[in-house]
Order: structure tokens, then C-alpha cells, then sequence
């Protein structure tokens, strides 16, 4: 019934579209970065969590 009702609407084929022309290119720069990224630069977010810093609120 649902699937009906929005194959009636006009254009509705383009929100596919849009959603992919959105997607591919988020999730293919996602990747290029990650391939790209140097070792040094993973090294340190790795560490990020451990790191203390002077603006942590749970040293309150």
C-alpha cells in the first residue's frame, strides 16, 4: 500500500538518485583518506584517548 502511494508522487525517482550521488563520493573520500593516512598519523590517534590534558572535566 505504501510503496503504491509513492510511486504515485511525481519525480520521486530522483530522491534515489540523491541519496547515491550523496553516499558514494562521503564514502569514497572515507576510504581514500583511510588508505592515504600515514602511520605516524594513526600512532597518534590512537593515542588521543590516553593523553591527559588540563581541560578534562572528569578531574573535577
Amino acid at each position: 500500500m505504501f510503496s503504491n502511494y509513492l510511486s504515485s508522487i511525481k519525480d520521486i525517482s530522483i530522491f534515489p538518485l540523491i541519496g547515491l550521488f550523496i553516499f558514494v563520493p562521503f564514502f569514497t573520500a572515507w576510504i581514500v583518506y583511510a588508505l592515504r593516512i600515514s602511520k605516524k598519523e594513526i600512532q597518534k590517534l590512537e593515542n588521543l584517548p590516553f593523553e591527559s590534558s588540563n581541560n578534562d572535566n572528569n578531574q573535577k
